[in-house]
């Protein structure tokens, strides 16, 4: 199974960070199969989280992901998807600090918007989230 992943900008300025999380990612036998490098227009953002516009932390979440460069990955492995999920541990990282405190969110998300990665959260959205960012081509 592969899902698709984003370590968001404020984890690509800290070397600290964006490797914990390349070390995290392999020690719980996720593997990356694709890695692209973006730095996403406010359009492109605002295309990608359509799903949130109406939404009060929508123009902070663009914001965000318009800072810097993001990276974009394909994670393969048994049930990638929940697997990854687990990984980043709840939205919120407040909550995460509590109840995960292992969990990538815990360790390097700063509020519930730079909260450190994306995930798909269904096989419609990997299918879907991967062809916004990788096009049609076989990854």
């Amino acid at each position: 199974m592969i899902t698709l992943a984003i370590f968001k900008p404020h984890c690509l300025k800290n070397p600290i960070a964006y490797e914990t999380i390349q070390q995290m990612v392999a020690a719980n036998g996720l593997k990356i199969i694709a890695r692209k490098r973006i730095s996403l227009s406010r359009p492109e953002a605002e295309k990608f989280y359509e799903e949130h516009r109406n939404k009060f932390f929508f123009r902070r979440l663009v914001s965000l992901m318009t800072s810097g460069p993001s990276e974009v990955v394909l994670l393969s492995g048994n049930d990638a998807i929940q697997q990854w999920r687990n990984l980043m541990g709840p939205t919120k990282v407040l909550k995460s600090v509590y109840t995960h405190p292992e969990c990538i969110r815990s360790c390097f998300g700063l509020s519930d918007t730079r909260n450190a990665t994306h995930g798909s959260d269904s096989e419609q959205s990997v299918i879907a989230e991967r062809r916004f960012f990788f096009g049609d081509r076989n990854v």
